[in-house]
């Protein structure tokens, strides 16, 4: 059934058709043999309304609106075109603020797609011109821009926080422990961020070894230092946005889904100032609204961070109402502040474009979510799940040997089948059993979206492959595009590696803050 899977999905076909299609043919043979039981079938409307029901899942649409209006304000472009010239007088300068615009794209945004055509478009042409390396110049870009996918918040995080708290919950029913921790998205983010920043720090140090063993590969660019102010201008909004969005979310404040419902308000907010501005309309009514609104969205966040207005504002004291007073004039004044950043990118011909961008990435998403379901389904009537589990069990070298295959797997998988495929398919098969071996769930979801994210690196279907030579200049050959990637892969798989030795990094921070 799996390898049937593959096969049609590499014929060209839709993945979330391919994926409920191939279910129910071997469903109906599974049937006509007598080794799968109707009753599955079912089971699947029932699937399907527990997805469309979902609390956590409804964070992947307001993510991606929040990344999609972002992309549309040019809130990117001032950041690389600053920090392009804050570190272009380095050798290599061009390649430092690529990555480092790409970490803070990723914690603000999360969305590959969107970074990596940017940096594109603004970057590469920029770097070309200057005379650095292709090969070094696309890698780059191609691999700061999947920075998204680990670096929360992320949608990746997102659908593996789902996948892997159910798998989790399935666990310890079966190791017959019903009290068990549970595992949030919360978890995921707070354990992604030190690997995130590992991985940056890496990329890093790649580049400045390429500019001072290759000079003529990476040569400064010059120029002068930007003022401080413009540094500070083009730094604020997204630090401001990744303060509201990641402090709310690991404060415990908020959960993905609202901190998602934050970002979103936060973007129309950075997006509509910043199309106001542009039109020469900073001194206007709506504009001022629009600063209003942001400056009452970051108190109400750090209210809330250092005061615990629900339970204040339950007591009949009066300071418990005049808390109550202040974060309800306060949700106005945002609220006002959102409608009116959203009335300006109206004016400005952007919130259909970005609604109808969101809606068929969503589509997309939740259509191969429940052909999934139904794959999987199918998949555990005929014994797929004791078949993985005693295949796991077998592999030579215990929890540590079933890891390494585990991880081999989604890695060669990854050269073929988007990284939505391989989390709605094959971690839920995997991820029951190794718990049950003893995997330590947080640290094998972060574990399992680093190998993920080599998957929009590695050809020939890598989507930081395709975005890239689709903004590319014609000069630029795709094979350099490939070669440029290699290194980058190596990178995170050194990345894997020393996440593998040091489960810390990735448990450090989740045990430290809920636990």
């Amino acid at each position: 059934m799996f390898l049937s899977l593959i096969v049609v999905l590499m014929m060209g076909y839709p993945v979330a058709f391919t994926l409920a299609g191939v279910a129910l043919v071997f469903g109906l043979l599974g049937m006509a043999v007598g080794v799968f039981q109707p009753s599955y079938f079912a089971a699947f409307p029932q699937r399907v309304f527990g997805t469309m029901g979902n609390a956590t899942l409804t964070a992947v649409p307001l993510f991606v609106l929040m990344g999609v209006i972002l992309e549309r304000s040019r809130i990117a472009e001032d950041l690389l075109t600053t920090m392009g010239d804050l570190f272009g007088r380095f050798r290599g300068g061009l390649l430092y603020s690529t990555t480092l615009v790409g970490a803070l794209l990723a914690a603000s945004t999360g969305v590959v797609g969107a970074t990596v055509v940017t940096m594109g478009l603004l970057a590469l042409p920029a770097m070309l011109a200057r005379g650095y390396d292709v090969k070094i110049a696309t890698g780059s870009i191609a691999a700061s821009g999947t920075l998204g996918q680990i670096i929360p918040p992320s949608i990746v995080l997102i659908l593996l926080g789902d996948v892997i708290g159910n798998a989790n919950q399935r666990a310890q029913l079966e190791m017959g422990k019903s009290g068990g921790e549970a595992v949030s998205v919360g978890d995921l983010f707070a354990g992604a961020i030190i690997p995130g920043l590992v991985l940056v720090g890496l990329y890093l140090l790649y580049q400045i070894f390429i500019a001072w063993s290759q000079p003529k590969a990476a040569p400064a660019a010059g120029g002068d230092y930007p003022k401080l102010s413009r540094v500070v201008q083009a730094l604020l909004a997204p630090l401001l946005l990744i303060l509201a969005v990641l402090g709310s979310i690991l404060a415990g404040i908020a959960t993905a889904t609202e901190g998602a419902a934050v970002g979103a308000a936060g973007a129309a907010l950075l997006a509509g100032q910043r199309i106001e501005q542009d039109a020469g309309r900073a001194r206007h009514t709506l504009s001022r609204i629009i600063l209003g609104g942001g400056a009452a969205l970051v108190l109400l966040v750090a209210f809330r961070l250092f005061i615990d207005i629900p339970s204040l504002a339950g007591q009949a004291t009066l300071p418990g109402q005049i808390i109550l007073f202040i974060s309800v004039v306060l949700s106005l004044v945002a609220g006002a502040g959102v409608i009116a950043g959203l009335w300006a990118l109206h004016r400005a011909k952007s919130l259909t474009p970005a609604l109808k961008s969101t809606a068929d990435i969503n589509a997309m998403v939740f259509t191969i979510l429940i052909g999934a379901a139904l794959f999987t389904l199918v998949f555990r009537g005929l014994g797929g799940d004791e078949w993985v589990a005693g295949m796991l069990e077998a592999v030579p070298g215990g929890l540590t040997g079933a890891l390494l295959f585990t991880f081999a797997v989604m890695f060669l998988l990854g050269f073929f089948l988007d990284f939505i495929e391989i989390c709605f398919v094959v971690v839920p098969l995997v991820a029951v059993p190794l718990i049950v071996m003893g995997a330590d769930p947080v640290w094998l979801a972060v574990m399992m979206a680093m190998v993920l994210q080599t998957s929009f690196l590695t050809p020939p279907f890598g989507f930081a492959l395709f975005y890239l030579r689709g903004v590319a200049p014609p000069s630029v050959r795709t094979v350099d595009i490939y070669r440029g990637v290699v290194p980058f892969i190596g990178l995170q798989l050194v990345a894997v590696g020393l996440i593998w030795l040091m489960p810390g990094l990735a448990t450090w921070l989740p045990n430290l803050l809920y636990r």
